[in-house]
């Protein structure tokens, strides 16, 4: 390892010690910049988004891209885990475009089904149900009232 990737700044310090307080939580990294932001420190999001393709790469962090309009998402994993405890699946709302990380025992049925019984290994990390939110549809609903 050469010097320049043996080199910490503070900025990376702080992004890892505020990614290891949300283990298994997904985050873009304008969500980053807008937590460091709250906390007074101005972080620009290129800077946060190589920071955590770094991380990526160092093993620390999954990254999740979900499709071409959506932001990716990152999740700390930390340094003796390379994967998650729990398999998360994706929801996406085709009104607002919010993205919603869903760990779902029944989903995990459904996964530990299609192997057994079809020989298909889902991978949940790009599997995605498209609908309507709870806030799209309340919404909905409070408009045609």
């Amino acid at each position: 390892m050469d010097n320049k990737s043996k080199y910490t700044t503070r900025q990376k310090k702080e992004l890892e010690e505020y990614m290891e307080t949300i283990p298994g939580v997904h985050v873009t990294a304008a969500q980053v910049r807008d937590y460091f932001r709250a906390q007074g420190k101005d972080i620009g999001t290129a800077t946060i988004y190589r920071q955590l393709e770094r991380m990526v790469s160092e093993g620390l962090v999954s990254k999740y891209i979900i499709d071409s309009k959506s932001s990716a998402c990152f999740a700390y994993i930390g340094e003796s885990e390379h994967v998650q405890d729990s398999v998360c699946f994706h929801c996406k709302c085709e009104k607002c475009g919010r993205l919603i990380h869903l760990h779902c025992e029944e989903l995990e049925t459904i996964q530990e089904h299609l192997m057994k019984t079809h020989r298909f290994a889902l991978d949940p990390l790009r599997t995605v149900f498209y609908g309507i939110c709870e806030d799209c549809l309340t919404k909905e609903q409070d408009d045609i009232e």
